[in-house]
């Protein structure tokens, strides 16, 4: 197929690996050097396997930035063993960090091993569960893979009419089903967070109107004393941006206390962003201004007559 750049056969395990007293469930590729072109994998120190690793079976490995800081911490893993089942691996080489995928998942999280060996003492089959293919750059990535299915169905012989028993495929029909779910998400999120504003909005306007009515009475003596509408409006309209924003404020200690506590439970990352919680106290600052308004005004323009004689 000649719009094949690179290929890699691979086979995967999870296997818990131990190093002294630590240890980490992680997943462990068997595969060859081709995997690392084909994943656009640099190393950040060591080596990449030999012909003689290769070809012979050695137990030898190289380890993503996860692995590395779970099983040896600060200590330097080159050249160090961990143990994978019964198998003890020497330490080759080290992975650059990539961080999560789109998915969410660790692709530093692995460890990864000449496929032979992977074979004869981990599976302890022959299986190649995935082969990994990049494409030549201006070469159609929808070609390449109808070229694909029509050879694996050759090799594997599929005869006519009968479903394929391989699946293929394309990362890019993969990212644009990712991007579709995202924004349907992200809508969704958008629907409740107004519904939410909403509701808040209008539970600080009663709040508001239900003050303005009971100190209708001191509204009046400040404005038959020389108070003019514009501070009485000010001074409503700061009362309602007070009471949203302790209410945001509020909102986003507790928003953080759950992502945090979300995250270590699902084992995942948690990043500060300072940018999404500004702009979420700011809104919440904005929710006080729109709905007090209206409250604010109704108190700025009480006749102060009318407002001495209400008991």
């Amino acid at each position: 197929i000649p719009a094949i750049k690179s290929l890699a056969p691979s086979a995967t395990d999870s296997i818990t690996a131990v190093v002294g007293n630590a240890s980490w469930a992680t997943s462990v590729n068997g595969t060859d050097n081709r995997f690392f072109s084909v994943r656009n994998w640099t190393l950040e120190r060591g080596r990449l396997f030999s012909a003689s690793e290769l070809s012979g079976g050695r137990a030898a490995c190289v380890i993503g930035a996860t692995v590395r800081k779970e099983l040896f911490g600060p200590q330097d893993p080159l050249g160090s063993n961990l143990r994978l089942k019964q198998i003890s691996c020497e330490v080759i080489g080290l992975l650059a960090g990539k961080g999560q995928s789109s998915m969410g998942h660790d692709q530093d999280d692995l460890v990864v091993m000449p496929l032979r060996t992977f074979q004869r003492r981990i599976a302890g089959n022959q299986d190649v569960t995935l082969i990994q293919v990049s494409i030549r750059d201006g070469e159609s990535t929808e070609r390449a893979k109808t070229d694909i299915e029509r050879l694996l169905r050759e090799r594997r012989k599929v005869a006519a009419g009968e479903q394929d028993n391989f699946s293929v495929r394309d990362m890019k029909e993969v990212a644009t089903m990712l991007t579709g779910t995202t924004q349907v998400l992200t809508t969704l999120l958008s629907a409740v967070a107004a519904v939410s504003l909403l509701v808040g909005g209008i539970g600080i306007m009663n709040i508001m109107l239900v003050s303005v009515t009971e100190r209708t009475r001191e509204i009046g003596i400040r404005l038959a004393i020389g108070a003019l509408e514009r501070e009485v409006l000010m001074q409503f309209l700061v009362e309602a941006v007070a009471l949203s924003s302790l209410g945001g404020v509020l909102g986003i200690l507790l928003a953080l206390g759950a992502s945090i506590g979300l995250a270590d439970m699902l084992k995942v990352p948690f990043v500060f962003n300072g940018g999404i919680v500004l702009t979420a106290f700011l809104f919440s600052a904005a929710v006080g201004v729109i709905f007090g308004y209206f409250p604010a005004r109704r108190a700025a323009r009480l006749d102060p007559i009318e407002a001495l004689r209400r008991e």
